[in-house]
Parts: structure tokens; C-alpha cells; sequence
């Protein structure tokens, strides 16, 4: 998953320096910035993006403390120490030699008591986006051998850096004007700091491989001279949810393709979605490994049970996601003051599970993970139906927002692609083309720039389909994913149930007659009259008509004498056929060419 934190001046600008730079540890006052990261055991950071060639930098240098102070702390040219020598020496004075440094606007522009609104403005800085793998990734990294820890690492990198490319080319906007009223996509791209942790902040180290991305809030715009402004802070939150499940289906992706294994879902709290887990992996080392986890959880229970108190309602997704980051900020532990190397952490985490669970499940991870795939891909199809998958985000979306935006469609069309796909690649654009389809078809204008689901075109009949489906969607004792499962649910079904009308009426069947199937919609004349503004009538045969009945009437009472025939001669010959008994356990749907079972419905690996 991928979280966001606003880099401000003061405290913000602080905790980045003092914390995410050396793996959240805690750097004393005056230790260099490399020798805190030597000391806590985490790699160097590095540059990365697009834009690092307009201030002449390389992606994968890197990342030097004064580069950092300058560009991430201070809105400065990363060499500005050579920039202001240069036109100090020029003959230029202080003031216009450090201007010439400043990317864009000046800080002390927002902190100026002639800016209107000065006490309420706080400049940004810079974004920090944190990139989490699921949590089976991390007991896969932390407690399988060195082969299978960097195969992971690299399925981080590269999941994180398209992820980040994605952001650059779909979504940086560059604003200027009163208001921010100009936005156009940037002229390079992004200027992005990474830095990778191996563990969580918890007191008892746990294993959390995970990258902070710290995007600069500078950029050039796209004119001729090229000058800098600020990133659009609000067109970069708005698809933190859309980029998070983009990361987790190319992660999915190259952990299927290069260790061969697959993911299925996995409910973490009741009524709320599930998360895709690799398949194989013991369900009891996610609770080992996600203490930090459990108390989240805790408190976020006692939060979600004040709000339904006071609203009257369970949270929403938006509700829920700010519920979760307040229960995080409630739980948070101090960092830890004892710094420990890669290889010593994972010498601990393994024999802290060895001695829980034996070493026997440890041992034979890699090994159950692989069984586990060869169950899943026998079982599941990976085949993506774009008007089923149209269907089923357009209703998920509808029940759980109400109005929605095409970004929260993209994040939905993604998640889908990852339960139905399990790890398999999917073909580029495939997640737009699913988007557009329900934009196209089942949606309708909604306020500024803002839609909603055409209940028309969802339920053509509405006295049969909207009967049904309405009191599913308003059911208010479910939690707004189970009602939207529901919704979606009912929607899949019928669309497979008009599919599987149409086939079989088109199909042709023995000892009947073929004749050419009626049109769908109203007959169109062929050409009109305009000087008489009559349409031609058509001649009608009823001797033909008269033909064509006898002749079905014929072949089904043929048909019926020949069923007939053949049920008594079986029962004769064999014996009455005894009836299959009930099962007692749900039964299993079985997966049909061109479709999955909808997002939500988990079936066991044997």
C-alpha cells in the first residue's frame, strides 16, 4: 500500500532529516548523514525521476545531506552553493546571487506578512510516499533465503518506480496563476528521493520492507523559458489511492513472474475489503509479524465505535481511511535507540519464528508457496471480461460513494484486475479500457465534474431489477463494501444470465427448424418517400407463416415422442436413478470461460 505525509518547514522538514533519512531511527545532533545510515544498516538514498536533468542530477546518484537541505528543505537548486559563488562573483549582491538558487517562489513569499492570508498559509516542501508490499511479502523477504530477499527488493524497485513514472505522466499537474487557475502536465517530470527501511518502528523489531519516495513539490512548467513553479498537491492525493493498488498489481505481478508464485484474498476485518496475499504462506506468521498491526486494529475498533455512535452509521471509505490514520497516530511507539544490521535482523526475526512455530514451516516456506500456486492457477482462470469487470466497479463504486470521479473508477478497475488476474501480467491500459467502458455505458453526469451510476442502464426493468437490488444496497446494517458486494453481485449475475439466454438462442439445435433470429430493436424502414411522406408498406406472406408454424409444431411434437421413448427405455433397462443427496457445505462456483467470481469470495487452497 502506499501512504502520503506533507513536508512542511519546522517539524516536518526536521523529522525527514532526523528520522526517514537513517530507517527511522533516531540521529544524534551533528552525525554526518552517511554515517547515521552506516550506523542504523540501511542502503544510501538515491535520486530518481525524470526531471533530475534540469538540475543536473542522475537517476540512482546518491543523495548527499546538502542536496537534501537545499532542494527537499529549502525549495533551492541542489548545487546552489555553486550557483551563488558564481554571481557573488559576477558582481552580483547576496540577495539577487541567492535568487538565482530559489526553484520557483521563495519560502519567506508565504511566511511575508504583506501575502494575503500569510498565518494560514504553510508552504509544502515536499510529499513523503510510502511504498508497503502486503504483509506475506515481508515474512517471504524477512525469513526465506538471501535468493529469495533480493528477488523481492527488485520487485520493490521496479513496482515502485513505474508507480512513480505513472504519477509523472498521468497525474503531475504544475499550477500557476490566482488561485492555481493554469494547470498543465509537467515539462520533465518529478524529482523524487528514495529511501528504503527494513523494519518497523515498533519496539520489538518486526520485518517492513518498505521505500520513502519524497517528491519535491518543484517542477517546471511547460513554456519555452522552462521557469519552476509548484506541483498540484491536490491532483497528487486525489490518486494516492489509484497509484497504491497500480503498485500492488505490479508488485503481484513480478513476484508471479519471477519466483512463480500466485496471491488470493484475504478478509483482514469482516466486512471491509480484502487485501491479496501470497498463496502458501502460514496465516499464523502474518499475526507474528503484524503486532504493530494488531494494535492499530485495536484501536481502530474503539475509534469506528465512536463514530457509528455519534453519525448513526458505520464509516465510509474516506471516514474509515482517516479513522485509520488517527488510530495510527494514537499508537505510535518511540523509536528505538539499538541499531542492528540486515543480516543480524534477519538472524533474529528467523529465530523468533523457528521457536514459535518450528522450523519445519519456516524451512518449507518457499516450497508451500509453489504448491500453493500450481492449486490456484488449476483453479483459477486468469481471464479478464471487460463488460463484467465495467459491471462490477461501476456498482462497488456507485454504493460506496454515491458521486464518484474517474480516478476512483481506476482504483476500483485495478483492484479487480488483481483478484481475477492472481499475479499474472496484465495487458497496458487494460485498467483504462474497463473505465472508459463503464463512463461509456452505465454512468451519467453528477454535479461538477462529477458523475454517478444511469440506474436506467443498469436496471433496464425496473420493477424486476431495481426490486431486487434496492433493498441490498440500503441494507444499513452491512458495512458499505458487503452492500456493495451485493450490488455487484446481483448486476454479475444478470449480465451472465442475459449472456447465456443470448447463446443459446442463437444456437442451432438438432431435429428444429433454423430461422433467422428477430431483431432487437425497432424496425427501420429502408427508404422513405419525402415528396409523399409516406414510408413503403411491406407485404406480409401468411401462407409462408402458416408453413413455418405447422412445421415447428411438427418437430417438437417429434422431439417430445423421442424423449419420451428414450426415458422409458432407460428406466426399463437401469432402474430408477437414485437422487444426489444436499451438500452441507457451500458449494464451489465454478469458473467459466470469460468470467471470475466477483471480488470478495475466497475458496481454499488445497
Amino acid at each position: 500500500m502506499i501512504s502520503k505525509a506533507e513536508v512542511r518547514p519546522g517539524n516536518g522538514w526536521r523529522y525527514l532529516f532526523r528520522g526517514v533519512m537513517v530507517g527511522d531511527g533516531h540521529r544524534s545532533a551533528g552525525t554526518p548523514l552517511r554515517a547515521a545510515q552506516d550506523e542504523a544498516g540501511v542502503p544510501h538514498g538515491v535520486w530518481k525521476g525524470r526531471g533530475l536533468a534540469a538540475v543536473g542530477l542522475t537517476a540512482g546518484d546518491v543523495v548527499t545531506e546538502r542536496q537534501a537541505e537545499l532542494l527537499l528543505g529549502e525549495g533551492r537548486h541542489p548545487d546552489a552553493d555553486r550557483i551563488e559563488r558564481e554571481r557573488l562573483a559576477e558582481g552580483k549582491s547576496p540577495k539577487q546571487a541567492r535568487r538565482a538558487t530559489v526553484l520557483g517562489r521563495p519560502i519567506e513569499h508565504n511566511q511575508s506578512p504583506k501575502t494575503d492570508k500569510a498565518k494560514k498559509r504553510t508552504p509544502w516542501l515536499a510529499m513523503d510516499l510510502t511504498f508497503r508490499p502486503p504483509p506475506t511479502a515481508h515474512i517471504a523477504w524477512a525469513l526465506g533465503d538471501d535468493e529469495t530477499r533480493l528477488v523481492l527488493e527488485l520487485c520493490q524497485d521496479i513496482s515502485r518506480d513505474k508507480t512513480l513514472a505513472w504519477l509523472e505522466d498521468a497525474v503531475a499537474e504544475i499550477r500557476w496563476g490566482s488561485g492555481g487557475k493554469h494547470r498543465r502536465p509537467v515539462k520533465d517530470g518529478l524529482i523524487v528521493a528514495v529511501f528504503r527501511h527494513y523494519e518497523s518502528r515498533a519496539a520489538e523489531s518486526k520485518p517492513l520492507l518498505h521505500d520513502h519516495a519524497v517528491v519535491s513539490i518543484r517542477a517546471r512548467r511547460p513554456d519555452a523559458k522552462g521557469t519552476w513553479g509548484n506541483l498540484s498537491a491536490d491532483s497528487m492525493l486525489a490518486h494516492i489511492v489509484a497509484a497504491d493498488t497500480l503498485y500492488t498489481l505490479y508488485f503481484m505481478e513480478e513476484v508471479s513472474a519471477r519466483l512463480g508464485w500466485a496471491w488470493e484474498p484475504r478478509e483482514v476485518t469482516p466486512g471491509r475489503r480484502p487485501v491479496m496475499e501470497i498463496a502458501g504462506i502460514d496465516q499464523r506468521l502474518i499475526g507474528w509479524q503484524s503486532t504493530r498491526r494488531q494494535q492499530i486494529e485495536d484501536a481502530m475498533s474503539v475509534l469506528t465505535a465512536d463514530y457509528e455512535k455519534k453519525q448513526g452509521h458505520p464509516p465510509g471509505e474516506r471516514a474509515g481511511y482517516a479513522l485509520g490514520c488517527q488510530a495510527a497516530d494514537q499508537t505510535r511507539p518511540p523509536k528505538r535507540t539499538e541499531l542492528l544490521s540486515l543480516t543480524e535482523l534477519r538472524e533474529r526475526w528467523r529465530t523468533s519464528a523457528i521457536r514459535a512455530y518450528g522450523a519445519d514451516v519456516i524451512d518449507r516456506l518457499a516450497e508451500r508457496a509453489r504448491a500453493a500456486a500450481a492449486a490456484v492457477w488449476a483453479r483459477v482462470r486468469p481471464v479478464v471480461d471487460i463488460a463484467l469487470a465495467a459491471v462490477d466497479v461501476v456498482a462497488v463504486v456507485y454504493v460506496m460513494r454515491g458521486g464518484f470521479k474517474r480516478h476512483h473508477l481506476l482504483a476500483e478497475a485495478r483492484r479487480h484486475l488483481a483478484y481475477v488476474l492472481r499475479g499474472r501480467p496484465h495487458r497496458p491500459g487494460l485498467d483504462g479500457k474497463i473505465v472508459q467502458a463503464v463512463v461509456d455505458d452505465y454512468t451519467r453526469p453528477a454535479g461538477r465534474r462529477m458523475m454517478t451510476a444511469d440506474l436506467r442502464a443498469l436496471y433496464p426493468r425496473d420493477t424486476e431489477d431495481q426490486a431486487v437490488l434496492r433493498p441490498l444496497t440500503r441494507k444499513r446494517t452491512a458495512s458499505p463494501y458487503e452492500r456493495a458486494r451485493l450490488a455487484a453481485d446481483a448486476l454479475w449475475t444478470r449480465v451472465r444470465a442475459v449472456r447465456r439466454a443470448d447463446r443459446l438462442g442463437s444456437r442451432s439445435r438438432p431435429h428444429t427448424v433454423a430461422v433467422p433470429a428477430a431483431q432487437r430493436s425497432r424496425l427501420r424502414p429502408t427508404r422513405t418517400d419525402r415528396k409523399a411522406g409516406r414510408v413503403p408498406e411491406q407485404a406480409t406472406d401468411v401462407a409462408a407463416m402458416d408453413q413455418t408454424r405447422r412445421t415447428f409444431e411438427a418437430a417438437a411434437a417429434k422431439m417430445a415422442a423421442k424423449l419420451t421413448d428414450g426415458v422409458r427405455d432407460r428406466a426399463v433397462a437401469h432402474g430408477p436413478r437414485s437422487q444426489p443427496t444436499a451438500l452441507a457445505t457451500t458449494p464451489t462456483h465454478t469458473q467459466q470461460p470469460g468470467a471470475q467470481p466477483p471480488p470478495g469470495r475466497t475458496t481454499g487452497v488445497a
